[in-house]
């Protein structure tokens, strides 16, 4: 209890006060991250495990389960056979086998809906199928082929995006003989597996980027690539991984006719407030582009990673609106608004002022509040700048 107390002031106002420090007030405090509770031990000697399981019971309880159908997916796997397999959490109702289950995919208005064709509880690599998965257990799921790491199903709301991005890119090297392009194919199931991996195909050059961390990351995934697709990969020479957007806004026109083919979509493209990364809105009647077109030209404009003009690195921090649009009742197929949205965003890109950048580096410095101005000045003025463009005081 005085440990504690130590930690939090109204624990502390409690004990001085020589009231019992309930624990649920001690549950209330981790669950804020005001404690932080440290168990030591041995799982391979089995010295202190009682001890954590006797501690989670008591100071992390379960929250309330709704009686409506919740689930987080929180991993991608593929067993043995290849079999992909979506691991998630009941966070309410239940999820029986052959339920129909349905998202929307990358956050698009396009919803899929898929059956749960076995419900699965593993020990280890072994697992057992089981009928019917209540609201706190964890599954994994086969049948479902749109999922993704952090998506929420039914009631439960969407994870929030990682905050911590790659700023290096790498260039996989393979041994003489290898079929590069069948390589990422093969390579691209890792990307569903580990959200923070990014792995790109650079069609011109016929390479595979991928964007990792360092060189930890680096030597796994050498690791994994050699067990998993039995490939030999090296990286090459690292380098700072930029991006683009605009300077003022811009607005774009694509136009795709060939024989028997017509499309033409006109874009408005604004910037954003940096780290805002690329939004995508409509603002026409449906009197001039019937709605579906609409949906559909939306839907390609985030289905692709588009190059900036400058540099070639992936644009972001942009707003990007359909103002206009044109179909033919019957020349107009699906695939000439991709292309015809393509051609709008490259065309006006080409008429933008681009601004090329680069990666952002923050941190924080924890001084008194009373000497936060007076720190705040003199590291302005040992920089020689009367007013600090780069620091914000808070």
């Amino acid at each position: 209890a005085e440990d504690a107390a130590l930690c939090e002031e109204s624990l502390m106002e409690q004990y001085l006060a020589g009231t019992d420090i309930l624990a649920e007030a001690v549950s209330g405090q981790i669950a804020a991250r005001h404690l932080f509770p440290c168990f030591f031990g041995s799982a391979l000697r089995l010295e202190g495990v009682d001890r954590l399981l006797a501690g989670l019971e008591r100071y992390a309880p379960s929250p309330a389960r709704g009686t409506d159908f919740g689930a987080r997916v929180y991993k991608i796997t593929h067993d043995e056979q290849g079999q992909r397999l979506t691991w998630m959490k009941i966070t309410g109702g239940s999820l029986k086998v052959r339920n129909l289950l349905s998202g929307q995919q990358g956050g698009s208005e396009e919803v899929w809906q898929e059956k749960a064709d076995q419900l699965r509880i593993y020990s280890g690599t072994a697992y057992r199928q089981i009928e019917e998965a209540g609201a706190g257990l964890i599954c994994a799921v086969t049948g479902l082929t749109q999922t993704y790491a952090g998506e929420g199903l039914g009631c439960e709301p969407e994870a929030e995006q990682p905050f911590l991005e790659p700023v290096l890119t790498y260039q996989l090297l393979f041994g003489p003989g290898t079929d590069v392009h069948e390589a990422f194919a093969r390579l691209s199931v890792l990307m569903e597996e580990d959200p923070s991996l990014h792995l790109s195909w650079n069609a011109r050059l016929r390479e595979i980027h991928a964007q990792v961390m360092g060189e930890i990351q680096i030597e796994i995934l050498k690791k994994v690539i050699e067990e998993r697709f039995g490939l030999q990969a090296e990286f090459g020479a690292g380098r700072i991984l930029y991006k683009e957007t605009i300077a003022a806004p811009v607005e774009g026109v694509g136009h795709f006719e060939p024989l028997r083919h017509y499309a033409e979509v006109h874009l408005l493209l604004e910037p954003g407030e940096p780290g805002s990364g690329l939004s995508f809105a409509a603002a026409l009647s449906e009197d001039r582009l019937d709605r579906n077109w609409q949906r559909l030209i939306l839907t390609h404009l985030q289905e692709k990673h588009y190059r900036g003009v400058l540099t070639g690195s992936e644009i972001t921090d942009m707003k990007i609106t359909l103002t206009a649009g044109r179909a033919h009742p019957k020349h107009t197929e699906g695939g000439d608004f991709r292309q015809a949205t393509y051609r709008a965003v490259r065309q006006g890109l080409k008429s933008a002022q681009s601004v090329l950048l680069e990666p952002v580096y923050s941190f924080r410095l924890d001084v008194p509040e009373e000497s936060a101005g007076r720190a705040l000045s003199d590291i302005s003025r040992r920089n020689g700048q009367a007013e600090p463009p780069l620091l914000s005081g808070g």
